[in-house]
Parts: structure tokens; sequence; C-alpha cells
């Protein structure tokens, strides 16, 4: 080999080390960006949006009503599944003073119906009086797979209403019957978005406002798994090996405490009182 084909190949080498080396520091800061205060955080985009709900007007006993729905042909009352424990961990913490239902996918109708019952009961007790907080209800709804469809068509019927709903929350989003699961209706005020794009079953990718003037697009999150989270070990084995990321991103510890987070930016925080120790201890090791 000669000098110029040795000092050749020294500098493919060279170029080869420096191109790992640009991979490796873009992978290290996009994994500290992700991990960042568990606020995923390609998300300064999440971080803006957060702080202006944080800042906006829910300090008050403006009463909430938070609707989720499971996916699948999961029952509503399912503990694996990560929905439904945080409606558990939702009613652990508020109690009766935020109302919190849980609906399968295909309960739509009930849970339209939940919502017009609930604002009937809150202008009964209102009266005439509009003017105070507690006459000013705030609907939240969330959802995963066909549960996450689920929340854009019920808004879309709550539109029909002229109800307005505070935030949508999809995860891994399928739609169902070919209707469309990725414009929000302006009804909505903000609305989110996490996915994950490997597998037979993927979610929704991205999800826009019908009326930008109207609802906030707070993101389109999308989370890479390179294995499942521990936390899938109690799903059914079969949903494990044939669904491996829309399984993964619905017992993701880490993307239910940013819906949660979410959710609790929109509940008045003077409401909130300290949940019982065991529990709040079974939230931080989570």
């Amino acid at each position: 080999m000669t000098r110029e084909q040795q000092s050749q190949g020294r500098k493919r080498k060279a170029r080869g080390a420096d191109s790992s080396l640009t991979v490796s520091l873009i992978l290290a800061c996009a994994l500290i960006l992700f991990y960042a205060d568990r606020a995923f955080g390609q998300s300064a985009e999440l971080a803006a949006p957060k702080t202006r709900l944080l800042l906006s007007p829910g300090n008050d006993a403006t009463p909430t009503l938070v609707i989720g729905f499971v996916g699948g042909f999961v029952h509503r009352d399912d503990v694996r599944h990560s929905e439904v424990q945080l409606a558990q961990h939702l009613e652990a913490m508020y109690g009766d003073r935020v109302k919190i239902e849980i609906f399968k996918n295909r309960q739509r109708i009930q849970a339209h119906n939940a919502v017009i019952s609930w604002l009937n009961l809150l202008e009964n007790n209102c009266g005439a009086d509009h003017s105070q907080r507690r006459c000013l209800p705030r609907v939240i709804l969330f959802g995963h797979s066909w549960g996450a469809s689920a929340v854009v068509y019920t808004a879309r019927e709550l539109e029909r209403d002229d109800i307005p709903v505070a935030l949508t929350v999809q995860v891994d989003s399928i739609r169902k019957h070919g209707e469309d699961d990725s414009v929000i209706p302006a009804n909505v005020s903000e609305a989110v978005n996490f996915y994950q794009s490997k597998g037979i079953l993927h979610g929704r990718s991205k999800i826009s406002a019908a009326d930008p003037t109207h609802t906030t697009i707070v993101g389109n999150f999308r989370i890479n798994y390179e294995k499942q989270p521990a936390e899938c070990h109690t799903y059914p084995w079969y949903d494990r090996l044939l669904f491996k990321g829309h399984t993964a991103i619905e017992c993701d510890p880490r993307v239910w405490s940013q819906v949660e987070k979410l959710i609790e930016a929109h509940i008045p925080p003077a409401l909130l009182e300290p949940a019982p120790t065991e529990i709040a201890a079974g939230l931080v090791e989570r």
C-alpha cells in the first residue's frame, strides 16, 4: 500500500470517527432533552403552552369533567391499562370535586350523554347566574388507540352542541370506521398527540386544528422504543407479541405522566389536596 493510499485510509477513518462522534453527541443531546424533568423535552414546544396553561384563569372553583376512553376491546375497569390507572390516580387526588369517568371506545354516545347530563346538573345548580366560576365548566378528553380517536369524534359531537372542550389528548390514535381523527374541531382549546411509528399498529403522526385561531396544537410527540417498558409485563401476551410499539406506548409511565400533567394544568390547583402518603409514594415510584 502506497503512502497516499495509507493517508486516504486514515482520512476516511477520521471522517468516520467524526461522523460517529457527531451522531453520538446528537443522540446524547436528544436523550437529555427527552428525559429532562420527565417532560419529553423535545418540548420546548410542550413547555411553552404548559406555562400558558398554568397562568390561564384556572385558579378558581371551575367545575371540571375528565373523560377517558380505553383502546381496543379493553374493559373500562381493567386496571392493567394506563387509561384506567390514570383515572384512578386523578380520583385519588381530587375525589368528588372533579368528575372523572372512563368509557370503552365504542361508548361515545354514553360519554356524550354523560357530558350533557353533567352540564344540565350544573345548569340547575347555577340557575340564571352564569357569572360565577363554578358555572363555567371545563371538559377534558383523553384516550389511547381507538379510544384516542373516540376523543376527537366526541369533541366533534360536542361542537355540534356548542360545548367547549378545554383539552384533548391522543395517545397512539387509531382511526375507527374510516373517520378522521387528525383534525381537531374548533371547540377544543388545546390538543396534544403522542405516537409511535413502528409495528402493525402505529398511531396518528400528526394532528392539526380545524381553526388555528381557536385551537392550539401543543405538539405531536413521537416516542421510540427499543424495548417495551417493564410495566408492560401485566398486559396480555398477544398484545406484547403482536403490537409491541402500540402496547409499549400504552404502558409507558413516562407518557402517562405527561398526560396527567397536561390534564392537571387545566384543573384548578385550589381544589387540590395532598393525597394519602401511600398513594403519593406509589405515584412517585412510577
